[in-house]
C-alpha cells in the first residue's frame, strides 16, 4: 500500500466514524448542516469544511465593548444589565462579498476543543473548528464599501452566556469557509456565572409559583435559592433544585455535534402557600462555599387567583415565535421576522395580562443550542413577571426512533431535552409534556401533539381525565391546547392533503371536546391566524360570528401560530367553517370578566390593535344542558 493509499484509507476511516455520530463534527456536512435545518440560519455554515488561512499581515480583527445602552425610559427594556454591545473592526487585503464574521463563545474554538474521535493519527486531516458560531454577520453588513476598502466595523449585541467571547473573520462564504483572522478574547461580563433569566410557571397547586433560572454555578460551587415574599414585607428563602444535560443527552446532529453548547445549570425553586392575587418580590441567589453570596436583581409577580375566584383574569396565547437578533445578525429577518414585534408588543402591554401560553415551537434552535440562551433572554422581560407556560412542538421534540409520534428530524437532534429542562411545566413526567393548569375561572388542558393522542393511548386517557376534572360551576371556561392542529385549519398544505388538519387529528378528540363541552381549542404549528366556528363533525353548530350565548353545542377552534416564524399560506378556497383568516403575526388575548362573560381578541404584533374578536355569555345551566353526543345519562324512573 502506498503512502497516498494509506492516508486515503485513514481519511475514509474518519468519515465512517463521523457517520456513526461518534465525533461531534459530523461530516454528513452539507446535507445535515444545511438541508435538514434549512430554516435555521446557523445551519447554512458548513463549519466542518473550514480551512485555516491565518495571515496576520493581510487580515486582522479587533473587538471592544462599547456603550450603546439606552437611557432609562427610552426603551421598553430599560437599561440592559445582562446585555452589552461590542464593536468589531476588521481589515482584509482581499475582501469579497461573501466574507463574514462569526461570534464564538467560549472564546477558544480551535480543534483542541473537539471531543475525541478515535482517529489520533496526525496524518489524518481533521476539522479546525467543530462547533458552530453563536451568531454571525456578513462583513459588509454595515460597511457597504467593504469590498473596495477592505475595512469594516460591525456591532454585535451579546448576552451573558456564562463564558468569554471571540470573533473570527472568514472568507469563502458559508459553504467553504476559510479562517483568516481571530480577534482578541473579550471577557464581556463581570460575572459570567451570574444567575439570570428567571422564568415563572404555575406549579401543580394553585397557590404555588415556580422560578426557574440559569447560572454557571453547579451545586459543588454554590447552593441555589430564591429569596421572596409579599411586597414590602419580610422575605423568606426557598431552596432550588439543579439540573443540566450534556452532549450524550442529545439524540443526533447537529445538537450532538456542531450545534452543541453547554447549557449551564438550570435551577428551579417552588414558592408555596401564596396568597391569591397578591404581589410578591423575589430574587435568585447562590451561596458560595466561602460564605459569600451572588444575587440577581429584584423581580416581582402577582400570585394566581383561587380556582373559581370571580375576578378579572387575562391570558395570552400564541405559538411558533422563535427569536431574532436586535443587531441584525443571522439573517433572522428571513425566517422569524415577526418575533421581535410579538416580544416587544407583549413587553409593552405587560401590565394588561396575567399569564402566557406559548404553545410550542419556541426557540427554533433546531439543534443549535446557543439559540436557547438567546430565546430565553429575549422573552425574559415577560417570563420574569408573569407565568410563561409552554407546550411541546415538533421543533422541540421530534427525532427518529426517539419515542416521538412523528418520525421527523425537526428538533435537530434535541429530542425534547432542552425544552424539558430549561422550562418547568406541572406535568407528572416532563418527557410526556402534557399537563393541566388551573387559573381562576379557567381550566387549561395542555396536550402534547408530539406523542400519540388517539383513543386508547395514555395521553388520550389523560385528556379525558383532565376534561372530567373541571368543576364547571367554579371554572366555567374549559380550554384545550396543543401545538399541531388537531382540529381545523385551512392552511394550504392541509388543504392539499384533504384533511384540513393533522392526519387523524380530530377523529377521536372531537368526541371528548363535545362530551365535555370544551369552549375553545387552541393550536399553533401553522404560521398564521384563523378562527373556526363552533363546530362538531365538520359542521358549524352556530351561525353567530361575534356574540355567542347559551348552550355549549360545539367547540370554537383557533389557530394562533403567527408568533413570529415565517408565515404560512392559506388554501385558495375558504371552507364554510372558517370565520376569520389573517396572514400576519399576532397573538390571542382572553379576558374572563366573571363566570358568565368571556372576551376573545386577536391582536396583530405590529401595532397591538384588535383585528378579530368575539364574546361568550352563558350561565351554569347552559354548560349542564344536554347537546348532541354531550348528554349525561338519565333514567325515567321516579
Amino acid at each position: 500500500m502506498t503512502y497516498l493509499d494509506e492516508v486515503c484509507m485513514k481519511r475514509l476511516l474518519v468519515v465512517w466514524v463521523l457517520l456513526l455520530g461518534l465525533f461531534s463534527c459530523s461530516a454528513l456536512g452539507d446535507h445535515d448542516q444545511i438541508n435538514l435545518n434549512a430554516d435555521q440560519p446557523l445551519s447554512k455554515i458548513a463549519i466542518l469544511n473550514c480551512k485555516l488561512a491565518l495571515n496576520n499581515n493581510s487580515s486582522s480583527i479587533y473587538a471592544k465593548i462599547i456603550d450603546l445602552q439606552p437611557k432609562k425610559g427610552k426603551n421598553n427594556n430599560g437599561i440592559e444589565e445582562d446585555a452589552k454591545w461590542v464593536s468589531v473592526t476588521l481589515k482584509n487585503s482581499k475582501p469579497a462579498n461573501d466574507d463574514w464574521v462569526g461570534v464564538f463563545s467560549p472564546a477558544k474554538f480551535d480543534s483542541s476543543t473537539c471531543p475525541p474521535n478515535g482517529a489520533k493519527d496526525s496524518e489524518v486531516e481533521k476539522p479546525y473548528i467543530c462547533s458552530a458560531p453563536i451568531k454571525f454577520q456578513n462583513a459588509n453588513y454595515s460597511s457597504k464599501d467593504y469590498t473596495t476598502t477592505g475595512v469594516a466595523t460591525l456591532k454585535f449585541r451579546l448576552i451573558n452566556m456564562r463564558a468569554d467571547f471571540s470573533f473570527a473573520l472568514f472568507t469563502g462564504g458559508f459553504s467553504n469557509p476559510k479562517l483568516v483572522a481571530i480577534s482578541n478574547t473579550l471577557p464581556v461580563f463581570a460575572n459570567p456565572k451570574a444567575p439570570l433569566y428567571p422564568r415563572l410557571a404555575i406549579g401543580k397547586a394553585w397557590d404555588e409559583m415556580t422560578v426557574t433560572w440559569t447560572s454557571g454555578y453547579n451545586i459543588d460551587e454554590a447552593v441555589p435559592f430564591v429569596e421572596w415574599g409579599l411586597k414590602g414585607e419580610t422575605q423568606q428563602r426557598s431552596p432550588a433544585g439543579t439540573l443540566t444535560y450534556d452532549r450524550t443527552s442529545m439524540c443526533g446532529a447537529p445538537a450532538r455535534t456542531v450545534g452543541w453548547r453547554h447549557p449551564g445549570f438550570i435551577h428551579t425553586s417552588f414558592l408555596k402557600e401564596l396568597w391569591p392575587n397578591s404581589q410578591y418580590t423575589y430574587r435568585m441567589g447562590h451561596r458560595l462555599y466561602d460564605g459569600s453570596y451572588v444575587w440577581s436583581k429584584y423581580y416581582s409577580f402577582r400570585a394566581s387567583p383561587y380556582p373559581g375566584q370571580d375576578s378579572l383574569q387575562r391570558i395570552i396565547v400564541f405559538g411558533d415565535m422563535g427569536k431574532a437578533e436586535r443587531d441584525g445578525s443571522n439573517d433572522y429577518g428571513n425566517t422569524q421576522p415577526g418575533s421581535l414585534n410579538t416580544t416587544d408588543q407583549l413587553v409593552k402591554d405587560l401590565k394588561n395580562y396575567d399569564i402566557v401560553f406559548h404553545i410550542g415551537d419556541m426557540a427554533y434552535a433546531d439543534g443549535y443550542l446557543s439559540e436557547w440562551d438567546q430565546f430565553i433572554a429575549q422573552v425574559s422581560p415577560i417570563a420574569s413577571a408573569v407565568p410563561y407556560m409552554v407546550a411541546s412542538g415538533n421543533h422541540e421534540r421530534d427525532w427518529p426512533n426517539s419515542g416521538s409520534f412523528w418520525d421527523t428530524s425537526d428538533s435537530g437532534g434535541e429530542c425534547g431535552v432542552p425544552a424539558e429542562t430549561l422550562y418547568y411545566v406541572p406535568a407528572e413526567n416532563r418527557a410526556k409534556f402534557w399537563y393541566s393548569a388551573d387559573y381562576g375561572m379557567l381550566k387549561f388542558c395542555v396536550a402534547d401533539s408530539e406523542h400519540d393522542w388517539r383513543a386508547g393511548s395514555e395521553q388520550y386517557k389523560w385528556i379525558e381525565k383532565c376534561f372530567a376534572s373541571a368543576d364547571r360551576r367554579k371554572q366555567p371556561w374549559l380550554i384545550f391546547i396543543a401545538h399541531r392542529v388537531l382540529g381545523y385549519s385551512s392552511n394550504a398544505w392541509y388543504a392539499q392533503q384533504g384533511s384540513f388538519a393533522e392526519p387523524e387529528g380530530r377523529d377521536d378528540l372531537q368526541k371528548l371536546w363535545q362530551r365535555y363541552k370544551v369552549d375553545i381549542a387552541f393550536f399553533g404549528h401553522v404560521h398564521n391566524y384563523e378562527r373556526i366556528c363552533p363546530i362538531y363533525q365538520n359542521q358549524c353548530v352556530n351561525d353567530e360570528k361575534s356574540h355567542y350565548s347559551g348552550v355549549v353545542n360545539g367547540t370554537i377552534h383557533v389557530v394562533t401560530g403567527g408568533g413570529g416564524k415565517s408565515l404560512a399560506k392559506f388554501s385558495s378556497l375558504t371552507p364554510t367553517w372558517s370565520v376569520f383568516r389573517d396572514y400576519d403575526w399576532g397573538f390571542v388575548k382572553l379576558t374572563a370578566f366573571n363566570h358568565s362573560s368571556l372576551l376573545f381578541e386577536y391582536k396583530k404584533s405590529r401595532d397591538g390593535e384588535v383585528y378579530d374578536s368575539f364574546t361568550i355569555y352563558r350561565e351554569y345551566k347552559d354548560v349542564l344542558a344536554c347537546v348532541h353526543d354531550g348528554c349525561e345519562p338519565t333514567t325515567l324512573a321516579a
